[in-house]
């Protein structure tokens, strides 16, 4: 008997089926059955399937003499499955790779629930990715529950395939899809309402596919109406259980709400069948109205008449246009009234003790500046450093006493305009005007391996929706530009041709990494301390909408390292909200097989925890170097990558460590101890030796002194490098 019955009725999908079906085959976790549903399709799909069954055992081919829909055919599967859960799958939607894997080890911790809820992403066939925005709901469910116990649950999208079902369970109920429209309605709510036992799973285990044109439900048609008798069966299934009663205020008002969604698009219902649909949709809910149940907010207008609700949505319509045109107004106002504080504040001598701090586009004390910030602090106190900050809930994170503005407030205006001196990791908004006799400090944000600034001119994918003229010339009110090697001088004279001085400081974020700084990240985490901390932190990828690719299967990773060893894994920050995480790495943390630092504010905390490092071609590589501990560089897609984005070196062949290029390779580093061998040692000293140069513990210092208070320093002094003219492979191998 197998784990899973995946169930798949194919009707007129036969460019997305074969996608579809590799997706499940793929699987790493091969327990399953697949069960698909050819609904007498007049295209290719019939002929594909049996394509498939013919070269695997574990697919199964049901041809239907007609078509009978998409609820029926799933019913026409069903009595054919054999596995504990039932998974069904539409066929122009994918698995996401492991996804089978996660859903089994929950469903085992889980023992055995009734449903399982998972995640998905929308998939657009632009290219974009969207992950479920109410996943927080699956973040937080407890272990398992009933919907009396959680009703959130019910808040997610109420369809069929974000879910797998215990198939006794499904057998016991008597479920089953009833033909039409929207017949998830009918299922699911049953069958979530009847479960004793439901889990969740915060993991997107599927991409559910939005075509631009061929969805059925995007289809104009009156078979719309189909969705009144789906709710007519919920309703009917409730009242033969009383012991559901008092969930009938609850559908009552999801009717209404999902009826009026659907006479609200405007692709769904023939214009002209419209009224006909508010009359039935506002009939119904009348009728189903428990006694003293409230009629408020959207479903109001069902008490009324269609004429009233189409007043009520123009009326609606001209609001929305007023408050643009309003919002247009008042951004307008708020620009003139900045620039006349501005220019109050511009006829004001500047402060020569005041320094403006930000970084990471004005999301706290983090990197260079923080360090510098801290140093002068120390060594300058009579220095005034006041911290750019983006909204309010960061200034709450803010260590006590932090002097700080928010962005483009009063204060951030009467500030900026009166500061000598600005420290900013990224360029500063281009609202603000540089004032003759100000100082702009730029620290950047680590060694350059990728291509930047005007280097992305001839590389359109990596600067899609990038300004580079707009960058430049934020970055023409550069004063100095630090550096902590000669490579890093070249690139950025290059990539940034403007009027700066490169200062040879080194990364004075990195002091406490040549120093020996200590942290309590592995208390936190509660990493026992004889373990061996794998730090894998891969970056973004330029030739993916989106930037995430998903190099190496996790799970398998921090298992294949074996017992005595923690994987800890970092995402690129530009990926930390978006639906990478949702790809497993968020519950892979939750069942503590890998510990997720994404969010650790601090970079150096983590890398000083780490004992090795594992990445592919993030800028981190070049700060880790510093701790003189192993790197293992995975470049197992390095082709697509410089094609797509670009790179100043080969790290390939001018690497901090041993080079995998594929899955194998690295796993046979660890399991060998190659990852740590002389050949390691030597390749990470000439490594060290390039990059590191500057790097001497004393950066943030050199800043403060040279730069804010004018000191001079014993070494190195500020250099003036001409600009580079030399092509990208030239400089590369300079």
């Amino acid at each position: 008997m197998p784990r899973f019955s995946v169930i798949v009725p194919c009707f007129k999908v036969q460019g997305f089926l074969r996608e579809c079906l590799d997706s499940v085959l793929g699987q790493s976790f091969g327990d399953f059955e697949l069960i698909a549903v050819d609904d007498c399709s007049p295209d290719g799909c019939g002929a594909i399937l049996d394509e498939y069954a013919e070269r695997d055992p574990r697919v199964r081919v049901l041809h239907l003499p007609e078509n009978v829909g998409l609820g029926r055919a799933r019913n026409a599967g069903l009595p054919h499955a054999t596995g504990d859960y039932l998974f069904f799958l539409d066929s122009d939607d994918t698995l996401t790779p492991g996804a089978l894997r996660a859903i089994a080890d929950r469903l085992a911790e889980a023992a055995d629930p009734d449903v399982l809820v998972f995640d998905y992403a929308r998939t657009y066939w632009w290219g974009g990715t969207r992950r479920n925005v109410l996943a927080h709901i699956l973040a937080e469910a407890p272990g398992t529950f009933a919907v009396s116990e959680y009703p959130q649950i019910l808040d997610l999208l109420m369809v069929v395939w974000n879910k797998v079902y215990r198939r006794e369970f499904v057998t016991r109920g008597g479920f089953a899809f009833p033909p039409g429209y929207y017949e998830d309605t009918p299922w699911t709510f049953p069958v979530m309402l009847s479960a004793r036992r439901i889990a969740a799973l915060d993991r997107i285990c599927l991409n559910y596919r939005q075509r631009r044109q061929g969805n059925i439900l995007s289809t104009t048609s009156r078979k719309h109406f189909d969705i009144h008798d789906q709710y007519e069966r919920v309703f009917a299934f409730v009242a033969e259980r009383p012991e559901l009663a008092s969930w009938r205020p609850y559908l009552h008002r999801k009717m209404g709400e999902h009826c009026l969604d659907i006479l609200a698009k405007p692709d769904r219902l023939p214009p002209a069948d419209k009224p006909e649909f508010f009359r039935r949709t506002a009939e119904m809910f009348r009728r189903h109205r428990p006694e003293g149940a409230p009629v408020d907010g959207e479903v109001a207008v069902l008490t009324g008449s269609w004429t009233g609700y189409r007043l009520k949505r123009q009326a609606a319509r001209a609001g929305r246009e007023a408050a643009r045109r309003a919002e247009r107004a008042r951004r307008a106002a708020a620009a003139r009234a900045r620039t006349g504080w501005t220019a109050l504040h511009a006829h004001r001598p500047l402060d020569e003790n005041l320094v403006v701090y930000s970084a990471s586009s004005h999301r706290g004390l983090l990197g260079d500046p923080a360090a510098v910030y801290a140093a002068a602090r120390e060594i300058a106190p009579h220095m005034r450093g006041v911290w750019v900050v983006r909204d309010q809930e960061t200034a709450a994170q803010l260590p006590p006493g932090t002097e700080h503005v928010i962005v483009g407030s009063r204060r951030y205006l009467e500030v900026t305009a009166r500061a000598k001196f600005f420290v900013n990791d990224v360029n500063w908004p281009g609202s603000l005007a540089k004032r003759p006799g100000s100082v702009h400090i730029h620290t950047h944000q680590g060694t350059p391996l990728k291509y930047l600034g005007a280097d992305l001119l001839n590389k359109p994918g990596a600067r899609l929706g990038f300004d580079v003229p707009q960058m430049l010339r934020r970055a023409d009110r550069w004063d100095y530009s630090l550096v902590a090697n000669r490579h890093s001088e070249l690139v950025w004279e290059r990539a940034y041709p403007c009027h700066f001085t490169s200062v040879r400081t080194g990364s004075p974020r990195n002091d406490v990494l040549v120093n020996g700084g200590s942290g309590d990240f592995r208390e936190r985490h509660g990493i026992p301390a004889d373990h061996t901390v794998v730090l894998y932190a891969p970056t973004r990828r330029d030739y993916r909408r989106g930037g995430h690719v998903d190099r190496i299967d996790l799970a398998r990773f921090a298992a294949d390292l074996g017992e005595g060893h923690t994987l800890v894994v970092r995402l690129h920050p530009s990926l930390a909200g978006g639906p990478a995480r949702g790809l497993g790495l968020a519950e892979l943390a939750r069942r503590r097989i890998v510990v997720d630092a994404t969010d650790e504010p601090h970079l150096t905390d983590v890398l000083l925890a780490a004992d090795a490092l594992v990445t592919d071609y993030s800028s981190v590589m070049f700060d880790y170097a510093l701790l003189d501990r192993p790197i293992v560089v995975h470049a197992d897609d390095w082709p697509a990558f410089t094609a797509s984005r670009g790179a100043y070196l080969d790290i390939t062949a001018e690497p901090p460590g041993h080079v995998s290029s594929s899955y194998r390779e690295l796993a046979w580093l660890f399991a060998s101890g190659a990852w740590r061998d002389e050949e390691s040692t030597r390749l990470r000293a000439d490594f060290r030796a390039r990059f590191c140069e500057y790097d001497d513990g004393r950066a943030a210092e050199r800043v403060v002194r040279a730069l804010l208070l004018g000191e001079p320093m014993p070494a190195p002094e500020p250099v003036r490098i001409p600009g580079q003219a030399a092509a990208p492979d030239a400089l590369a191998s300079a």
